[in-house]
C-alpha cells in the first residue's frame, strides 16, 4: 500500500517535534501511556451505560514490555481503540486531539472520566527515541483491526489487521546508538520502572511490566549456583496520587522526595502542607514552602503558580491566579474535581470556584506561617532570609489591602535582641511607660547603631527595630499602628515628651545661636534647632514629617531627576564642647562662627549618610580650621 503524506503543516510540526520540542527525550514514555490512559479511560465510559462492554474499571490495564535484541518496547491497552478513520483523524494529523473531542461530546457527563493527554503532539514524541513506529489497533464494538506505520516525515501506511480484542499497541523501535546519544537505556527494564514511576505514578490504571527478579534458592547443592533469576509481573505504578493519600499513609521522605523529583529542587521543603477540603467547593492541595530561594526568584523571570489538577489531570502547569504575589514563593498542586477539563485558561482565570480555593489556600499558608514562627523559631527565621522581603513587599502592596494579614509575620532587626524580631515580641518586651514603637532605618546594623540619634534611647535599654532594606520604612508608614502602639522613627521625629520639653527649654536660651546658624544656612536647612536626643555627639540631620532620608535615597536611585527631597532640620546639642565653641563665636567672630556652622553642618550630612554639595570645599574648610 503506498504511502500517505502527512500534511505539510504537519510535516514540519513533526520534525520540529523530532528534533526540538522535548529536551529530555525521555519523556516519551510519560506521553505514550497517558494516551493508553485516555483510552481505557473511554471505554471505562461507555461501559457505564453498555452492559455488552463486560468490563469494569478494575479489568482496565497498560502493559509495558520490551525486546533488547529487536531493540522494540511495546505499550498495550485494553481500551476503546481506534479504526481507520480514528487513525486518519488522529495520527494523520499532528496536534488533533481525539482527547479533547472526546470530552467535549460527553460534556458534563464526563466529569469522572480522567483523561489525561491530547492524542496527537504527545504520541510523535516517541519519534525522538524511535526510528519506526506501528500501531496496531482494534475499535470496541468493531471486527476490523488496523496497522498504522510511519517511520517519521516521510509519511504513513495504513492496513488491516488481525487482532483479537479491542485495543491498541504501540510498537517502538528504539534508534540505533550514536557517539552523543545512548538510546538503549531504554530497552533496560529498569529505567523503564523508573520513568514509569517518575511521570506516571499517578495513572489511574495499573502499568504491568514482566520484571527479571532474582532470589535465593531453597537447598541449593554446593556446587550449584546459590541464586536464581526468575520472572514475575509487576504493577509500576501507585495510581493513586500523593495528595490524593492520607497523611498518616505518607512518610515524611514520601512528601520530600516528591517535592524534589517534581519540581526539581535540590534541597528538601521547609514545610508542608497538606489541604483536604469538601463542602460547596471540594478540592485538594498539596503545597511546599522551599528550603531555599530559587536562584531566580527575585528577577523578572520567576513565575509563580500551582499546578492545577482536575481528578488527577492536569490543567495548568503554573496557576497564577492560586497565589497572591506575597505568597509567590508557595510551590505545590492543586486537584479538584469541580473544575471542567475543557475549560480554557481565559475562563479559567475567572473562574468563581477557582478564587474560593486561592482565598482558602492564601488563610491556610498564613496560619502554617504563624504555626511555624511559634514552633520552630529557627526554621521560620531561615524562611524569612530566604523570602521575608517578599512579605514586606506585600505588606505595602495594593495601598496595605494585607496588612492585616501579614503584620504578624514580619520580622524586623532588634537593637536589644541582636536578631530579627516580630511585632508582636516587640511589643510585648515594651515597658508600659513607652507610648511609641521605635525604629531608626540605615544600611546596616552596626552603622545605625553609631548614628547619634539612636545613643540616648540605647543607654536607656529601650528597644529599637532597626530597618535595613529600603521596603521598611514603607512598611512602618503602612501600618502606622500596631496593637495600638504607634510607630516612631528616631531619626526623623522628636522622642517622649519629657526631652521636648528640655528641648524647647534650651531652644528659647540659645535663640540668638539658632537664629545665627539658621541665617548663615539658608534654604539649605527648614530649621535649625536644640536636640532632645543628642548626647555625646554635637550635631545630627532630620527630616522631620513626610520623606525620610533613606526614602530619599531610595526614590533617588530610581529617578534621579525627580526631584525627591527630604527637608533638613539641623539640630544641636547644647551641651556639647563644639555648641559651645560656636556660640562663643558668635558673640566673638562672626566669620569664623559662620565657618563653624558650615563644618556642623556638613558632618551632620555626613551623618546621614546624604551627598556633600562641594566635597572640595569643606575639605578646605577642614584644613582652614586646622591651622
Amino acid at each position: 500500500m503506498p504511502k500517505k503524506q502527512f500534511k505539510a503543516e504537519s510535516k514540519r510540526l513533526l520534525d520540529l517535534m523530532i528534533n526540538s520540542i522535548y529536551t529530555h527525550k525521555e519523556i516519551f514514555l510519560r506521553e505514550i501511556i497517558s494516551n493508553a490512559s485516555d483510552a481505557c479511560d473511554k471505554l471505562c465510559y461507555q461501559a457505564l451505560t453498555d452492559d455488552s462492554v463486560g468490563l469494569n474499571r478494575g479489568d482496565f490495564k497498560i502493559e509495558l514490555s520490551v525486546d533488547k535484541e529487536q531493540r522494540l518496547i511495546t505499550v498495550s491497552d485494553n481500551g476503546i481503540g481506534m479504526n481507520k478513520e480514528d487513525l486518519e483523524n488522529n495520527l494523520g494529523v499532528i496536534a488533533s486531539s481525539g482527547s479533547y473531542k472526546f470530552k467535549q461530546e460527553v460534556g458534563e457527563d464526563a466529569k469522572d472520566t480522567d483523561v489525561i493527554g491530547q492524542f496527537g503532539v504527545g504520541f510523535y514524541s516517541a519519534f525522538m527515541v524511535s526510528d519506526h513506529i506501528t500501531v496496531i489497533t482494534r475499535k470496541y464494538g468493531e471486527d476490523t483491526a488496523w496497522k498504522w506505520q510511519s517511520s517519521g516525515a516521510d509519511g504513513y501506511t495504513i492496513t488491516e489487521c488481525e487482532k483479537d480484542t479491542a485495543g491498541t499497541d504501540i510498537i517502538m523501535h528504539i534508534k540505533e546508538n550514536t557517539s552523543d546519544e545512548n538510546y538503549g537505556e531504554f530497552l533496560e527494564s529498569w529505567r523503564l520502572q523508573e520513568l514509569v514511576r517518575k511521570y506516571s505514578d499517578y495513572i489511574r490504571f495499573p502499568i504491568r511490566m514482566e520484571v527479571s527478579k532474582t532470589r535465593k534458592k531453597e537447598d541449593s547443592p554446593e556446587d550449584q549456583p546459590e541464586y536464581e533469576t526468575y520472572t514475575e509481573v509487576d504493577t509500576l505504578n501507585s495510581m493513586v496520587p500523593i495528595w490524593q493519600r492520607s497523611k498518616s499513609d505518607v512518610t515524611e521522605e514520601e512528601y520530600h522526595k516528591f517535592y524534589r523529583d517534581k519540581f526539581h529542587d535540590y534541597a528538601d521543603p521547609q514545610r508542608v502542607i497538606s489541604v483536604s477540603a469538601e463542602g460547596a467547593i471540594t478540592y485538594k492541595a498539596l503545597l511546599f514552602i522551599p528550603g531555599a530561594a530559587p536562584f531566580d526568584y527575585y528577577t523578572k523571570d520567576y513565575e509563580k503558580g500551582l499546578q492545577l489538577y482536575s481528578n488527577g489531570v492536569l490543567i495548568m502547569d503554573k496557576c497564577a491566579d492560586l497565589l497572591p504575589d506575597h505568597f509567590r514563593f508557595v510551590r505545590g498542586v492543586v486537584d479538584s474535581p469541580d473544575l471542567s477539563l475543557n475549560i480554557s485558561r481565559e475562563l479559567l482565570q475567572h473562574d468563581r470556584q477557582l478564587k474560593v480555593i486561592a482565598s482558602n489556600l492564601e488563610k491556610k499558608i498564613k496560619s502554617e506561617l504563624v504555626k511555624l514562627l511559634s514552633e520552630n523559631r529557627a526554621a521560620y527565621e531561615t524562611f524569612w532570609k530566604n523570602f521575608g522581603r517578599q512579605l514586606k513587599y506585600g505588606l505595602v502592596a495594593e495601598y496595605g489591602r494585607q496588612k492585616e494579614l501579614l503584620q504578624d509575620l514580619v520580622l524586623f532587626y532588634s537593637s536589644t535582641e541582636k536578631k530579627p524580631v516580630s511585632l508582636d515580641e516587640y511589643v510585648t518586651r515594651m515597658p508600659e511607660s513607652q507610648k511609641y514603637i521605635y525604629y531608626a532605618a540605615g544600611e546596616t546594623p552596626d552603622k545605625i547603631d553609631r548614628l547619634p540619634q539612636t545613643e540616648l534611647l540605647r543607654e536607656k535599654g529601650t528597644e529599637i527595630l532597626y530597618f535595613t532594606e529600603e521596603v521598611d520604612e514603607f512598611c512602618a508608614q503602612t501600618l502606622h499602628i500596631y496593637k495600638e502602639k504607634e510607630f516612631h522613627s528616631v531619626l526623623d521625629q522628636e522622642l517622649e515628651e519629657g526631652d521636648e520639653k528640655k528641648a524647647e527649654e534650651a531652644a528659647g536660651a540659645h535663640k540668638e545661636t539658632f537664629d545665627f546658624v539658621k541665617e548663615t544656612l539658608g534654604e539649605r536647612v527648614k530649621e535649625v534647632r536644640a536636640s532632645a536626643r543628642l548626647k555625646s555627639h554635637p550635631v545630627c540631620l532630620t527630616a522631620g514629617e513626610g520623606l525620610s532620608f533613606e526614602m530619599e535615597k531610595y526614590f533617588q536611585s530610581i529617578q534621579p531627576d525627580a526631584g525627591f527631597k527630604a527637608d533638613r532640620i539641623l539640630e544641636l546639642n547644647v551641651d556639647h564642647p563644639a555648641f559651645q565653641a560656636l556660640e562663643a563665636a558668635v558673640k566673638e567672630d562672626q566669620d569664623k562662627a559662620k565657618e563653624y556652622a558650615e563644618l556642623l553642618y556638613h558632618q551632620s550630612l555626613l551623618i546621614a549618610g546624604l551627598p556633600l554639595d562641594d566635597p572640595s570645599a569643606y575639605t578646605d574648610l577642614v584644613c582652614k580650621l586646622m591651622k
